[in-house]
């Protein structure tokens, strides 16, 4: 199979250019400049014509590289339920947003082997994803035997750890336990992925918050305040160091405070990074007021205080490459009555502590950023491409195959409207939840047509693909070391 997408603007993070894009099977095998460039490949423009089994018509579009999610979490067991997405319901509503990859978290629990962990999520995707998808792995349990598997993990293509500063008694792992996992991660090319949080303190905000009565959403981001996310970065950075310079990736950054400790390190050389999340860049602490509805939006780390500039540092953060990438953390739980999961933000009612964290995302995200980056004039299309797709490839070992429009990737490529206008509602969106963050808010730039390896998975307003489509990525050490 041939396809031509012809017509179109090609942007790539360092490209801009009007050109023509031939793919055969699941490959670009040439990129052609009417304007005198010529193709890269030896054809002529003719003989595309003839080759071509079927033509993509961007005229006044933005062909783009597929979006990549670095941080996703479908079916995951939290607070007594799953995410209400599967890898099905996940990974085809990140296609209708223009997402090709997804990389989730397989979650080694306590008294389980990290091994046993990778093969229940291996098992839970496979023949499911409408995309390609790899996985990093959640480290709940260090011990010697945990440690050899990491080793094992790295040469199955799963080259980053996740571990928390936060949820004692679930995730939570001591400063020790972190500081053998990272050095065992220098050695074996690997990367530590951290939730940032300090959750010995935190826990005790909570319980005398729950004390003096004060249960309504609100109050769990009023008891994560930035302070402990900034304290708790600084120190994942320091024991990186101590542990010999292991690479450190900050999840979900929410607050100034981490920003600066990220910025700091980065202005020190250090192979410090850092990604945030669109529910940071647009919604706000006044989100989780207006009493049980703010359960909507209880993540962690929660929604920041407008008023005290958070959006705006991300923003300039993103802009500058203190922060390299937003992902999503896609983790949705339903307000009403899933047909499946039941009630589930419900579980939280008269005591937030018990609001299963997690908001919606996956579908939304590169659409989002657009409006809120592109549009807004906060950054250009090159830095748009690299934040919501080349650097996540580099940073998690899937570049050139992923992440860019060239000859030999993967044909994973997004035609994008820069000028349609339309209102995010969860009357329309795909991801298997009833709510949306952002319902009701309009926005300019709009996925049209999705291609994952050549074959076209989004047009026309249809979904084209089918279970199966997407393929477990083998990924490579970090390729965005200073």
């Amino acid at each position: 199979m041939r396809t031509l997408i012809k017509g179109g603007t090609v942007v790539t993070a360092t490209e801009k250019m009007r050109a023509d894009v031939l793919i055969e099977g699941e490959k670009v095998v040439a990129i052609y400049d009417p304007g005198g460039q010529g193709w890269e490949k030896t054809l002529t423009e003719a003989v595309v014509g003839v080759l071509a089994d079927k033509v993509i018509d961007a005229t006044g579009k933005l062909v783009m590289p597929g979006g990549i999610d670095p941080h996703t979490h479908m079916e995951l067991p939290f607070g007594g339920t799953f995410a209400a997405d599967t890898f099905e319901t996940g990974t085809r509503a990140a296609a209708w947003g223009g997402t090709t990859t997804i990389i989730d978290f397989a979650v080694q629990t306590k008294g389980q082997g990290l091994l046993e962990g990778l093969e229940a999520w291996m098992d839970k995707a496979d023949g499911k994803c409408a995309i390609d998808y790899g996985f990093h792995l959640i480290v709940g349990d260090v011990n010697d035997q945990s440690l050899k598997e990491m080793d094992i993990a790295v040469g199955e293509g799963v080259t980053s750890f996740k571990m928390f500063m936060a949820y004692p008694g679930v995730f939570y792992s001591t400063d020790g336990e972190i500081l053998r996992a990272m050095q065992k991660a220098l050695e074996n090319g690997s990367t530590i992925m951290m939730h940032a949080e300090n959750g010995i303190a935190i826990d005790v905000l909570v319980q005398q918050a729950l004390e003096r009565g004060e249960t309504d959403p609100i109050y769990h981001g009023l008891t994560r305040p930035p302070a402990l996310e900034g304290e708790a970065t600084h120190r994942a950075i320091v024991l990186a160091d101590v542990a010999g310079g292991t690479p450190l990736y900050i999840v979900h950054l929410s607050a100034a405070e981490a920003l600066e400790e990220v910025t700091i390190a980065r202005d020190e050389g250090k192979n410090v990074f850092a990604e945030t999340c669109p529910q940071y860049l647009f919604c706000d602490l006044d989100d989780l007021g207006n009493g049980f509805e703010g359960a909507k939006f209880v993540c962690s780390p929660p929604m920041r205080d407008r008023a005290e500039h958070h959006q705006e540092a991300l923003w300039r953060g993103l802009a500058t490459n203190d922060l390299q990438a937003v992902s999503t953390d896609h983790c949705p739980f339903c307000m009403g009555d899933h047909p499946v999961f039941g009630t589930q933000k419900q579980l939280g009612q008269g005591d937030f502590s018990k609001i299963p964290n997690g908001m919606p995302g996956v579908e939304y995200r590169m659409e989002l950023i657009y409006h809120g980056g592109v549009n807004a004039g906060r950054i250009g299309l090159n830095r748009f491409v690299e934040i919501t797709s080349t650097t996540a490839a580099k940073m998690f070992g899937l570049y050139p195959q992923k992440g860019t429009i060239a000859i030999g990737s993967d044909a994973d490529i997004v035609v994008f409207d820069p000028d349609a206008t339309h209102t995010i509602s969860a009357k329309t969106h795909h991801m298997w939840v009833d709510y949306s963050p952002y319902e009701g808010m309009e926005i300019t730039g709009k996925v049209e047509t999705v291609l994952s390896r050549g074959k076209t998975i989004i047009e026309n307003g249809e979904y084209l693909g089918e279970p199966g489509d997407g393929r477990y990525l083998r990924r490579a050490s970090n390729q965005y070391l200073i």
